[in-house]
């Protein structure tokens, strides 16, 4: 029972995030947290809970909000089942390295160890997630425990646990029924913020220097950890006369039409991107620990440099030369001066001149006249008509391939999406979480049918908040990443495709949750639609019927890729004279493989 008089120890826990810069928890309630839920109500004033439908849903926008802002992301969820929900959203956070705190609830202390209702033992599911976990057993270690938390989330950029029992929670603040060997003492300040070490080692600056001066075809790799380094990269990059690869992570760490930009790697990547990565004799790794080691180059036939803040993952992916320890912007700042102005600028210009060649391709697909839509249509109309400023938020799957391509980085544009964990479902609460954070900005949620189906509900909780978000939902009535994928092995497609009578119509929710809602088959309604969905004051979405057969090609077909494909067809692929007639007349004459 919560005590109605008196000071509870979860009012140690609320006061103590305060202090750390918090102004916002995701979660949903729980009876395995309803005394945090009293310290949040006593603090309401100074903190805010945002009520979720589903706690994975608290998780990403607790991700999001880490990634978008710097600061640490809170998530609260109850004992048992809904601490058990948080953990997707959790490894989101692990595996892209955002600072979250995850506050769990758990049993009675008097309980724990009898199978009670819902007894899960927290400390054990976590602990492959969370760089700190503890359950709390004693309320003196609140306010200290939360900081050694917090400030193991900033400073590892991770994922840090604390579970509290009921009666600790509704415990008397300062409660101490133990004897003990030293009294617990917590911190007597708690800084905002902890960033990554600052400027490498000197003498691995100068190494580093000495190998990319010595380069004659060099490219920078730039990731997630060089977002806020735009000038830095674009300078090195000018000096060496080196394009710039961008892991889609790190999107917006340069603009998209910067004479300097070759898009991609990977299967999301640009055939410009590939090539380059084939052909230089140097590489520089700022931000990124880049894990697809298949598309980086073979070992030993480049020199690597890489500058990272974590030494636990400099040189991982690749036998690296120099590996430098710092912060990307301090870092590059540092090695600046060391570096020579290459005046042989041909490296630079032949691939300036690849990339003018695929923007062409690439628009070139965004076809108005396609019917059913083209899927790349509809997201250079959203790129089109998007603000210089907004955020686009992307699930896993087709999408995100549509969106690497077509999506541009200009001004102050964002690209956010779950990186290395690669899940369905975060982006309509990544929207969400960033539209609280940034509310004059544009928030766009770029998903597919089958991650807006998980997480759904969502779209109730931006229209209860006034929370002006624009879902587009590119709707093929499939898992369409996995349906390629099959094929690619080889395999037939099976199980992928949703049932087509009737296909969903997720406008429909959208306006019976309050929101603008609209459905769109024809291309010609396409424009016309998004522009109002823009316009609308509050929650919009457009549901938009694509072409369900269309291939996201990878940049450079590999020879193995096209014959597994090929095996597919003609082991009984359903739907092969729709796929044909949408890949031979519309891709490979475009790209000519």
């Amino acid at each position: 029972m919560v005590h109605l008089m008196g000071r509870i120890a979860s009012e140690d826990l609320v006061e103590r995030l305060i202090d750390w810069g918090v102004d916002t928890v995701f979660g949903l309630p729980g009876d395995g947290i309803n005394g945090i839920m009293e310290g949040l109500r006593r603090h309401r004033d100074r903190i805010r809970f945002l009520l979720v439908r589903h706690e994975e849903a608290a998780a990403f926008m607790a991700t999001a909000h880490a990634k978008a802002t710097g600061r640490l992301g809170v998530c609260l969820a109850t004992s048992g089942p809904g601490a058990i929900h948080l953990l997707n959203g959790l490894y989101d956070a692990k595996l892209d390295h955002a600072p979250v705190l995850a506050i769990t609830g758990m049993q009675e202390t008097s309980v724990l160890g009898t199978g009670y209702q819902q007894e899960v033992h927290l400390e054990h599911l976590y602990a492959d997630v969370a760089e700190y976990n503890l359950i709390v057993d004693n309320p003196v270690q609140l306010p200290g425990v939360v900081d050694i938390a917090v400030r193991t989330a900033l400073a590892r950029r991770g994922v840090a646990h604390l579970s509290l029992p009921n009666d600790i929670q509704v415990a008397d603040a300062s409660a101490d029924p133990w004897q003990h060997v030293a009294p617990a003492r917590p911190p007597a300040s708690a800084p905002i913020y902890l960033s990554a070490p600052g400027v490498p080692r000197a003498e691995d600056l100068e190494r580093a220097a000495r190998v990319l001066n010595e380069g004659r075809r060099v490219a920078l790799l730039a990731g997630a950890g060089a977002l806020h380094a735009r000038e830095e990269v674009l300078a090195v990059a000018d000096k060496l006369g080196a394009p710039v690869i961008k892991t889609l992570p790190g999107k917006g760490v340069i603009p998209d039409d910067s004479p300097f930009a070759v898009g991609g790697i990977g299967l999301l990547g640009t055939r410009p991107g590939e090539e380059l990565i084939d052909d230089c004799d140097t590489l520089f790794m700022i931000g990124t620990n880049f894990p697809y080691t298949k598309h980086l180059p073979e070992p030993g036939k480049v020199r690597v440099v890489q500058l990272e803040a974590d030494p636990i993952r400099a040189g991982v992916r690749m036998p690296t030369e120099v590996p430098m320890i710092g912060d990307a912007k301090e870092g590059l700042q540092a090695l600046l001066p060391l570096l020579r102005t290459r005046e042989d600028r041909s490296h630079l210009t032949k691939y300036q001149q690849k990339m003018d060649d695929w923007r062409a391709k690439m628009t070139s697909l965004e076809d108005a006249d396609r019917d059913p839509v083209a899927p790349q249509y509809v997201v250079g109309v959203i790129d089109e008509l998007a603000a210089d400023d907004a955020i686009l938020t992307c699930d896993s799957g087709t999408i995100a391939t549509w969106a690497a391509r077509h999506w541009t980085i200009r001004g102050g544009r964002g690209f956010y999406l779950s990186g290395n964990l690669a899940t369905m479902a975060p982006g309509l609460p990544y929207a969400i979480a960033m539209q609280h954070a940034f509310p004059g900005r544009q928030i766009i949620a770029y998903v597919g049918d089958g991650g807006f189906s998980m997480l759904m509900a969502e779209f109730l909780t931006a229209v209860h908040n006034g929370l002006p978000i624009k879902v587009v939902i590119n709707n093929n009535n499939s898992l369409g990443q996995i349906l390629w994928e099959q094929m690619v092995l080889g395999y037939p497609e099976h199980g992928v495709r949703f049932s087509t009578h009737p296909i969903a119509d997720f406008s429909a929710w959208a306006r019976s949750c309050g929101g603008f809602g609209a459905k769109v088959t024809k291309a010609k309604d396409v424009r016309n639609t998004l522009v109002q969905a823009l316009m609308h004051d509050g929650p919009a979405l457009v549901d938009i019927d694509v072409d369900p057969d269309e291939p996201p090609m990878p940049g450079k077909v590999e020879y193995q890729q096209a014959k597994k494909f090929t095996q597919a067809f003609l082991k009984g692929q359903p739907r092969r004279v729709s796929i044909a007639t949408t890949l031979f007349k519309d891709r490979l004459q475009q790209f000519g493989d």
